[in-house]
């Protein structure tokens, strides 16, 4: 009698043999393609966040650039507390670890910079803003 239970599972065993191939088979298929078109998407989301980055950062390069030569031209063209702002706005744009994109502090000091912009601008009473961002630079964040 225990021979009868012995037979039905060898009779059944290859079939369940060629389920978990098949199984291990498409999962190894499937890695093998998720690490190739992970690393193209990783790739170009990279190329994406980069040059928008890059390009923040030169709107705010270019503005100091702006802000620098009026006061060149005119000490008093701002009062003392727009032209410190400015000066720590150009040491957060400086300070940004462009060669450095894995820094842990690149969103921190993004946000400072945004922050000290918005100082800036509101005390010069001019409504300007970097119009090339998104409205929620978080959400993008938590898109990836």
């Amino acid at each position: 009698m225990e021979q009868q239970p012995r037979n039905d599972a060898d009779f059944l065993e290859p079939s369940v043999l060629l389920d978990e191939t098949h199984y291990q088979e498409g999962y190894k298929n499937g890695y093998h393609d998720g690490l190739a078109s992970g690393k193209e998407e990783g790739r170009q989301v990279g190329l994406k966040m980069g040059f928008q980055v890059g390009e923040e950062l030169g709107f705010y390069q270019g503005c100091l650039d702006v802000w620098a030569s009026a006061i060149q031209i005119d000490q008093d063209a701002f009062s003392a507390r727009v032209r410190k702002n400015i000066e720590q706005l150009a040491a957060l744009v400086s300070s940004y670890p462009l060669s450095d994109p894995e820094n842990e502090h690149v969103q921190d000091i993004m946000e400072k910079i945004r922050l000290k912009f918005r100082v800036i601008t509101a005390s010069l009473g001019v409504k300007l803003d970097y119009e090339g961002r998104p409205a929620s630079s978080k959400q993008d964040v938590e898109d990836l």
